[in-house]
């Protein structure tokens, strides 16, 4: 059963899958990072200095100026702000996401199509099943007429 889990585990798609998490989990602190101190500030400037990270509700009794204030006093919050980063963060990664795979279906379809239109330069014969050249009038292999045998 350990064998059996070393090869599981040393498979290569399974690093592949593993490196793809660690840079998946990069990738998104890096946007996180885009979306809190990149976007954000000015969307709260332009809405007249509203920090949406402090954008919250509370429930119940107390008012506090800062989301860190309430939860440092144990308040239930509902926290709006966080919410609408967090919408922000998966707009992007989405668009992100889109533009790779875009990306890629756009070279798929270019080399694609260049590797579908190369004609195969042999053919099998019908008789030994042989790989011969396309353009031969007998097998090499066992002499049968290549031409009868594209008109049979």
């Amino acid at each position: 059963m350990l064998k059996e889990f070393k090869e599981f585990i040393l498979r290569g798609n399974m690093v592949d899958m593993a490196i793809g998490i660690i840079i998946g989990a990069a990738f998104g602190a890096v946007v996180t990072s885009l979306v809190n101190d990149v976007i954000m500030p000015p969307i709260g400037y332009v809405f007249g200095g509203l920090d949406f990270s402090n954008l919250f509700i509370t429930l119940g009794p107390g008012e506090y100026t800062t989301l860190a204030e309430a939860q440092e006093a144990g308040a239930a919050t509902i926290n709006i702000g966080l919410f609408i980063n967090s919408i922000i963060t998966l707009l992007i990664v989405g668009l992100v996401v889109f533009f790779l795979i875009k990306g890629i279906n756009e070279m798929h379809e270019r080399f694609g199509e260049e590797a579908a239109a190369e004609e195969p330069a042999t053919k099998k014969c019908p008789e030994c099943l042989s790989e011969i050249p396309i353009e031969a009038r007998r097998c090499a292999f066992c002499t049968s007429p290549q031409e009868a045998a594209a008109e049979a």
